[in-house]
Formats: structure tokens, sequence, C-alpha cells
């Protein structure tokens, strides 16, 4: 499904213009970079959880010359997919 797809469903379910449905898509997903980024995890209940996620420093091997390789700690973010999505789904 495209970003398209996605407002005109929204726009018609919603009873809202797509311009309307694309700010409030907008909204929220602005409301979760920053929510993810303060407190570490946003929630959006029945669908799943981002969490953000400090990865330590390891060692590593380069695929082409088999040569050990320092990969340096970084922080990631993780989707959790709840229960209920995955009930519905399967």
């Amino acid at each position: 499904m495209t970003k398209s797809e996605l407002l005109l469903g929204l726009a018609e379910k919603l009873g809202k213009t797509r311009k309307e449905a694309a700010e409030m898509l907008d909204v929220l997903v602005n409301m979760a970079y920053q929510e993810t980024k303060k407190t570490g995890e946003f929630t959006l209940p029945g669908l799943g959880k981002l969490q953000k996620k400090n990865r330590p420093a390891r060692m590593g091997r380069n695929p082409a010359t088999g040569e050990s390789i320092s990969i340096p700690a970084k922080t990631v973010v993780k989707f959790r997919l709840a229960k209920a999505a995955k009930d519905a789904i399967l």
C-alpha cells in the first residue's frame, strides 16, 4: 500500500479530505519520532511499539577478506509488533 492509497483510505473512512488525512498522519508520525527520541519508546495501541535501543560495540568479520573488524556502538530503532496485531494477521 502506497502513502497515497493510505491517505485515500483514511480520508474515506474518517469522512475527511485527503489533505486533512495527510496532516493527521504527519502529526502522528512526528509525535512518534519526538516521543521515541525523548523517552525511548512510543506505543501505538493494537499495532506495536517503537523502541530506541543501544547496540554495544562488537567484533565482526569482513566477508570479502575474512579480516576481523571493530564495529562501533550505535543507537538503533526497533519496532515490536503487538500481540493483538499478530493474532489479527496470522
